[in-house]
């Protein structure tokens, strides 16, 4: 069983953060939600896979790319917030062949990460920002999936971009046996292009439902 925490005060404001390089993270588009394209639902939520729309098959994009596609349409990357959920997704990734996908899953690195409870960040600092809730521990390895293997042969996460050099892994992607090491979680560096998947977002629809009356979301 997967387990989480939700995030206090302070990460309220990642909602509405400036990312790193001065990209913003973008507000739905109420014409957009209206007409949102959902594949398929699950447990009452509906779910949007890049690989199956004509207009996003075969694109691959960045972590922020991805969220603000999502959050045009009062959606956002997806967070595997269950065990169901998560066997859900990864259920998809192998019977449509998909060699990698972006979740909502980030490594804190914003203003207030500092924060006594979230240290050591690798262990104690990761969360689905789609819901502002933190992941247990990564090295509570029964309450998540991190893959036990990857680049350098280490569990995941290991930072590993970063530490040879490049960039920090501060994104959750699920990997379809990409180290042969089954389809799990890995951290990934965000600028990293990949397909996603969308799930909608009772906030962001809720916020369109109010300011919107007309508009039937």
């Amino acid at each position: 069983m997967l387990r989480f925490l939700v995030f206090g005060g302070v990460f309220v404001a990642l909602a509405t953060a400036q990312q790193p390089g001065g990209r913003v993270l973008e507000p739905p588009i109420p014409a957009a939600c209206a007409q949102r394209t959902i594949h398929e639902r699950f447990n009452g939520k509906g779910y949007f896979y890049s690989w199956a729309d004509p207009r996003t098959a075969g694109q691959e994009v960045d972590w922020l790319t991805g969220r603000n596609f999502c959050r045009q349409r009062c959606m956002d990357l997806v967070s595997l917030e269950t065990s169901a959920e998560n066997e859900f997704i990864k259920s998809r990734i192998v019977q449509n062949k998909v060699k990698y996908i972006w979740t909502s899953g980030r490594l804190c690195d914003f203003k207030g990460c500092d924060r006594p409870d979230l240290q050591p960040l690798q262990i104690n600092g990761w969360f689905w920002t789609a819901e502002l809730q933190k992941l247990a521990p990564t090295t509570d390895r029964n309450q998540n999936d991190w893959s036990e293997s990857g680049g350098i042969g280490k569990p995941q996460p290991d930072n590993r971009e970063a530490i040879q050099g490049g960039a920090p892994e501060n994104c959750l992607a699920v990997l379809n046996q990409f180290y042969n090491d089954g389809v799990n979680w890995h951290d990934v560096a965000c600028h990293h292009k990949k397909p996603w998947v969308c799930e909608e977002n009772d906030a962001l629809l809720k916020y369109v439902r109010f300011t919107n009356p007309n508009i039937r979301v």
